[in-house]
């Protein structure tokens, strides 16, 4: 497909969305309680990794990126992904501590905008996953030094080989700079599309311990 086809279908590619309503009385008056019917809503529809979510950070000169992850666990104090620490993400967490999740299940079309303070999660936590993760992975966050340049596959494979060799015949421990942090959020939308683009939007905003909800334009 030439460029010039591709331009043509993104502006002339046109869907609407279905009748489905959301509102003010529908939604719960906890977010989390919320993202919780939705995210089992989500499993139930068989929605294909639906703890999937792009994760946007922003470093110190206030340039911002994105990347796809897995929420790997969740609370009522917030949202938890693992990686690690030294990684761009990492870094600009060490710069910046705000950050947003967005959760987009298309076949059921809804999104989820998650804005808060992101914090490491105790080493306990951080030990209990890593020790419950695949072997290979395992090794694998000792081998990636994250987000750093690599001049080919094989430089990788061969600290994969090295590590498989340190830790052979015994539990791989977790690496210093691997571990989870969690999103403590003070905003959270859900978002359901509706006919025309007229979608309906649900905030909650955290003010003084206790979240308020709204309805938003569309």
């Amino acid at each position: 497909m030439s460029r010039k086809k591709i331009k043509e279908y993104i502006n002339s590619n046109r869907r609407d969305f279905s009748n489905k309503p959301f509102n003010k009385e529908m939604a719960y008056d906890d977010p989390i309680k919320q993202y919780e019917r939705w995210f089992k809503e989500a499993v139930e529809s068989e929605i294909l990794d639906p703890y999937a979510a792009c994760l946007s950070t922003v470093d110190f000169e206030g340039k911002p990126s994105s990347r796809i992850l897995y929420i790997r666990d969740f609370s009522n104090n917030g949202f938890i992904f693992y990686t690690n620490f030294n990684s761009k993400k990492g870094n600009d967490l060490n710069k910046n501590k705000y950050g947003s999740l967005n959760v987009f299940w298309p076949d059921l079309e809804r999104q989820i905008r998650i804005q808060g303070e992101i914090e490491k999660v105790n080493n306990s936590i951080s030990d209990k996953y890593f020790n419950a993760r695949p072997r290979s992975s395992q090794i694998g966050a000792w081998a990636s030094n994250q987000s750093e340049n690599l001049h080919n596959r094989a430089e990788l494979e061969a600290k994969i080989e090295f590590f498989k060799e340190k830790f052979k015949n015994i539990e791989v421990p977790r690496p210093p700079h691997w571990g989870g942090y969690c999103l403590v959020p003070f905003l959270m939308e859900f978002w359901q599309g509706r006919p025309s683009r007229l979608h309906d939007r649900i905030v909650y905003n955290k003010e003084s311990n206790k979240w308020i909800k709204s309805r938003l334009s569309p």
